[in-house]
């Protein structure tokens, strides 16, 4: 298997320590998603979305860590059972609000992820497909709320 970036991410997150560690501190950073030529006709009707999901490469995340403690607990949990980065594939996945299109050039507002980022797809974001009323929590639902660790934005 080998996949291959299709775009590049640029956001004002410099540093992993500067970047945002979910996107609900991220609101209002704006960033723009650059699609390389030859993908760029993928982008019709982009444009008709208010947001999309974004697919990346953590290509800074680190040591790969199969139980961990995260930013909300304490306690180890498996990489499948949260939102980390450091995992076996490196795949992140964002949901951003799309601002407007500039040719192969995505404006978008909300973005936590690292400037520089290797963009692997872009997807839709489908209300009517993508929210699960009965969706559970998990272990996440019963921590209580963390400010958002100190140093990062």
């Amino acid at each position: 298997m080998q996949l291959r970036p299709i775009g590049i991410i640029h956001s004002p997150h410099t540093t992993k320590d500067a970047c945002p560690i979910q996107p609900i501190y991220s609101e209002g950073a704006e960033g723009r998603v650059e699609v390389f030529k030859e993908y760029a006709a993928g982008l019709k009707d982009v444009e008709t979305f208010s947001h999309i999901y974004l697919l990346y490469l953590f290509d800074q995340a680190g040591e790969i860590k199969l139980v961990r403690s995260t930013f909300l607990d304490d306690e180890p949990h498996g990489v499948f059972a949260s939102r980390h980065p450091c995992r076996p594939n490196g795949i992140g996945m964002s949901i951003v609000r799309l601002e407007r299109r500039e040719g192969d050039t995505l404006i978008v507002t909300g973005v936590d992820v690292l400037d520089g980022t290797p963009l692997l797809d872009i997807k839709p974001y489908i209300p009517r497909f993508d929210i699960v009323d009965s969706a559970s929590d998990g272990w996440v639902g019963k921590q209580p709320w963390r400010p958002k660790p100190s140093g990062r934005e």
